[in-house]
């Protein structure tokens, strides 16, 4: 059992009147406990906040008038170990909940039917379960080059797969198109974790439903999936922006602050288990800060 010290800054400068949605506090969900938190908006705005009650995701939205804009915060969450057995089975198809079938479904980002050949070809003869998941990751662990720059907030999976190259948030993507493409359900999941190396920002793995639960997954390798402090979850990078902009705003800086203790004295809060039902948001196209190591 650990405790993770989250500290977020993000800085924008606005030149009209705006609405701002944001998706940066820690999710109320699983194994995960909110010990403390603060939100801070400058200059103050009246926010209102409301969460997904299937996902645990927790959204604030206030309006922003012109001028600098500086919003932070800081948070200190607990989270337990969870113990993946190794031995998990696909679920067949006609066995996947009602609430879980849409996670097999394309997506923006994730073009499994565009990809269901090359998944095939891949990853099709090996033996179903985690195992074939695994596959998954060490095959795009080994073949697309991390390099921030390389993509933007409009890349999709197949695009990541012919340049061979992306950041947290592609191979993300990527790894939930090729286990859709094999009847896997599988989400993305972004949030906070601490990296051996500097600059922290936002991070982006996903989970697959195997034997009937969701198990982390993270093709980078950069931290263990355990320590990771969720904060989205959904479809693609579609569902889980940090910040949706609705207005003539630009991002001026952005600061990530990720601090690990270990800790054994505090008993775990309890809090609810997702059940996996994710509920997309229908909204006016927005501008994006989609959470990615890239942005």
């Amino acid at each position: 059992m650990h405790i993770s010290h989250v500290e977020a800054e993000l800085r924008y400068e606005v030149q009209a009147p705006a609405h701002m949605l944001l998706n940066i506090e820690a999710a109320q969900a699983g194994t995960q406990a909110v010990i403390s938190e603060v939100l801070a908006i400058e200059p103050p705005a009246e926010v209102r906040v409301y969460c997904d009650g299937s996902s645990g995701n927790r959204f604030a939205r206030f309006d922003a008038q012109p001028g600098p804009l500086q919003i932070s915060y800081r948070a200190s969450v607990q989270r337990r170990y969870v113990d993946v057995p190794l031995d998990l089975a696909e679920v067949s198809v006609n066995q996947v909940p009602d609430e879980i079938l849409h996670y097999m479904m394309p997506s923006r980002y994730c073009e499994s039917d565009l990809m269901s050949r090359c998944a095939q070809q891949l990853f099709g003869d090996l033996p179903p379960g985690i195992g074939r998941v695994q596959a998954i990751i060490d095959w795009i662990h080994e073949s697309i080059a991390y390099e921030p720059g390389s993509s933007n907030s409009t890349t999709t999976a197949r695009e990541v797969f012919v340049e061979r190259a992306g950041v947290c948030r592609d191979f993300a993507h990527l790894g939930i198109t090729f286990c859709r493409a094999l009847n896997i359900p599988a989400r993305l999941v972004v949030g906070y974790v601490w990296f051996d190396e500097p600059p922290q920002d936002f991070h982006a793995v996903f989970e697959a439903w195997l034997g009937g639960q969701w198990v982390l997954f993270d093709p980078t390798r950069m931290a263990p999936v355990d320590r990771l402090v969720r904060v989205g979850t959904g479809r693609d990078a579609k569902d889980v922006a940090f910040c949706t902009i609705f207005g003539a705003v630009t991002m001026t800086g952005k600061d990530i602050r990720v601090r690990e203790v270990q800790d054994e004295s505090v008993p775990p809060a309890a809090a609810p288990q997702p059940t996996g039902a994710i509920v997309g948001i229908e909204k006016p196209v927005p501008v994006i800060e989609l959470a990615s190591a890239a942005d």
